[in-house]
């Protein structure tokens, strides 16, 4: 199974998010087809139908305790999120 590029995922659930918020302050029919775009995009990547299976998938993917083999998990004490690049924050919205 190929897994996303993180940082791809990343990108495309900051824009979902984003236009989530933009449609829901202010309908607008440029909104609604790029948010339409982006949720599309983010279900493939993520091999899912639904949104917000998607938007699950793509935040377990970001968890770092999920990414990371068991071997190499390191205990919660000892983790530096900064490290990683990763502020330890759920992305779903």
């Amino acid at each position: 199974m190929i897994v996303p590029d993180p940082k791809a995922v990343r990108t495309l659930l900051t824009r979902y998010a984003s236009l989530k918020i933009a449609q829901a302050e202010r309908e607008r029919p440029h909104t609604a087809r790029e948010l339409e775009d982006v949720t599309y995009t983010l279900c493939v990547l993520m091999g899912t139908s639904d949104v917000r299976e998607a938007v699950a998938a793509a935040d377990a993917l970001l968890d770092p305790a999920v990414r990371r083999p068991p071997a190499a998990r390191v205990p919660k004490q000892d983790q530096d999120p900064e490290r990683d690049g990763e502020s330890g924050l759920s992305l779903a919205v």
